[in-house]
């Protein structure tokens, strides 16, 4: 399979990560090799990798850890030859990715001495003995359970946008890779299943098929009001849009229709957040059910359709 990267903007988004959370991200290929985008390791990984046995090791480590990924979707979180947190997941399709999103070097939040000794008993290989290694180990920042899974839940959203913008690109899509692209880019629109058929060149029941795939069983109008849902409940926390406005917005004229879909799939009605935490928001956006459960989302009953309609 021949897979383009744009390097050029993803080493500019990979930077920019770094920037904004302190932890280290990357791109490997299909079969686990760095592409070679990022080098602002810690002094740890820096010191290991610039031994050649060091970096054979770090080498062999992401390719078993990608033959290994067993995870339903998102990241798998694990411990590398050395004992530091790590993680990836694939890119676009578990089953043919196109390539892994990485991030790690970094610990959790558990006693620094504690996750020393462990990684101590991983190195008696490291010429000299593995205590000269010991002031770069504690240089590592470390994270809590929230922040990683934050993190983790932020790039994996992330994963879309280099979808959309075309970042890495295979001359060889899959007619399953064909479609969520073009539900990406065109769920706003008039959609229907001879429409989409007509301009995929894809049979209906095939379209069936490929939908029920992507979704777990679920049909082709589920992707597409999928793709709807999420892009109006960032409008509602990001634009000042009447909802029925942000109804049309992406794609759906009739505000009773968007209230009966927008309610299973977002776990509460669509209104405006008011008087809502920063991290509230974030959280709602992430986790609509349990926000929902958690009564977080304490927004006010959905506002009358007849108030936002735009004037004729």
């Amino acid at each position: 399979m021949n897979i383009l990267f744009d390097e050029d903007q993803l080493r500019r988004l990979i930077a920019n990560l770094k920037i904004l959370t302190g932890v280290p991200a990357n791109i490997l290929d299909p079969e686990g090799r760095d592409i070679n985008l990022f080098r602002g390791h810690p002094p740890f990984c820096r010191m290991i990798n610039d031994l050649p046995e060091g970096h054979e090791r770090c080498v062999a480590c992401d390719m078993c850890k990608i033959k290994h990924y067993s995870a339903e979707k998102g990241f798998q979180f694990y411990r590398c030859h050395a004992g530091i947190c790590e993680a990836i997941m694939p890119l676009y399709d578990k089953n043919q990715p196109l390539a892994y999103l990485a991030v790690g070097c970094y610990l959790d939040d558990s006693p620094m001495e504690e996750q020393w000794e462990h990684t101590r008993s991983l190195l008696d290989w490291w010429p000299g003995g593995p205590d000269s290694l010991k002031e770069a180990f504690f240089q590592f920042r470390q994270y809590s359970q929230q922040e990683v899974q934050a993190y983790a839940e932020t790039l994996e959203a992330l994963s879309a946008y280099i979808r959309l913008k075309g970042m890495i690109l295979t001359t060889e899509q899959t007619d399953a890779q064909r479609l969520e692209l073009f539900l990406d880019q065109h769920y706003m629109e008039k959609l229907s299943l001879a429409s989409i058929s007509k301009e995929m060149h894809i049979g209906r029941t095939k379209l069936c098929t490929l939908a029920k795939e992507l979704s777990g069983g679920r049909t082709l109008s589920y992707l597409i009001a999928q793709r709807r849902i999420n892009a109006a409940k960032r409008l509602l926390v990001q634009s000042s849009l009447p909802i029925s406005a942000v109804a049309e917005q992406v794609g759906i004229n009739d505000y009773n229709y968007f209230s009966t879909v927008f309610r299973p799939m977002a776990g509460t009605t669509p209104a405006r957040p008011k008087h809502r935490t920063k991290q509230e928001t974030v959280y709602m956006l992430k986790n609509p059910m349990s926000a929902a459960n958690a009564g977080i989302s304490a927004t006010p009953a959905a506002e009358n359709p007849s108030r936002n309609r735009a004037a004729p």
